[in-house]
């Protein structure tokens, strides 16, 4: 205490900012090996970018929503940007060899990174809806919660459609009202729309350069996939996955997904 009452507060530190001693206490591994902390790291590491990405997304989909798309390729390229940084982690995680990480596997029991919860909301919000992960967030019901949202809106693919029809693009009635938490079917009138962006870019400029940021999006995921299937099979070959998953082989199966279906498909048409 002072004459005049209570003590100034502490100086803003760098530690107390970034909460440090939290951040640097989250990381608990289940053996004394070297190889689990940086598994742990990675893996943390992802789901902290993945939480960056959700809130760029939900800006620019707040954005595109209310036809503001020029401010909108901000935060679509930050979240591009993320992708590739996430992207580059791989080649970390791959440094560490089959036989280190048999040698604490099986720490790991039944989790998985198909359980994450941000995963499958950024998915989501790209406009690639499946309700059967939510079930494995069943403990943790505001991870869950969140997923339901995600799953129930409008993903960004049915906002930049919506964006199209306002500009007086011919989007059909079924399209617009659609059951978004369903999966997206491409619609050849979607297609035919777009297309009509691509033709005549000057006209449409807005709709064009939002169009080939979301096309940056899928090609990062893309990409993403693609180093992660490469990753697994470095690590654990043909091995299923933990957590019960198919590992590799159900990657594989995953690396054909798009979020915007008629951005790659029209190109055959120009």
């Amino acid at each position: 205490m002072t004459k005049d009452g209570p003590s100034d507060p502490a100086p803003m530190t760098y530690a107390r900012y970034l909460a440090l001693d939290t951040l640097l206490g989250s990381q608990h591994p289940q053996s004394d090996l070297d190889d689990e902390m940086l598994f742990i790291i990675i893996h943390q590491t992802k789901e902290l970018w993945l939480k960056q990405m959700i809130r760029e997304l939900r800006l620019a989909m707040e954005q595109v929503a209310a036809d503001a798309l020029v401010p909108a390729y901000k935060a679509l390229a930050r979240v591009s940007r993320i992708q590739a940084v996430m992207t580059l982690s791989w080649d970390v995680l791959a440094t560490m060899t089959p036989s280190d990480y048999t040698r604490f596997r099986h720490v790991l029991g039944p989790s998985s990174g198909f359980q994450s919860d941000q995963f499958r909301t950024v998915e989501y919000m790209l406009g690639l809806k499946d309700g059967k992960f939510l079930r494995f967030q069943n403990d943790r019901p505001e991870a869950q919660a969140a997923m339901e949202r995600a799953l129930a809106a409008p993903g960004l693919w049915d906002l930049a459609i919506a964006a199209a029809a306002r500009a007086g693009l011919p989007i059909p009635d079924h399209v617009l009202a659609r059951n978004f938490s369903q999966a997206y079917v491409a619609d050849p009138a979607v297609e035919a729309a777009f297309l009509e962006v691509y033709r005549d870019t000057q006209r449409y400029w807005d709709l064009y350069q939002l169009a080939e940021k979301l096309v940056d999006l899928d090609d990062a995921m893309a990409t993403w996939r693609h180093k992660h299937v490469l990753t697994v099979e470095r690590v654990i070959g043909g091995k299923p996955g933990t957590g019960g998953t198919a590992g590799a082989s159900y990657l594989h199966s995953t690396l054909g997904k798009r979020a915007f279906p008629e951005l790659w498909s029209l190109r055959t048409s120009l």
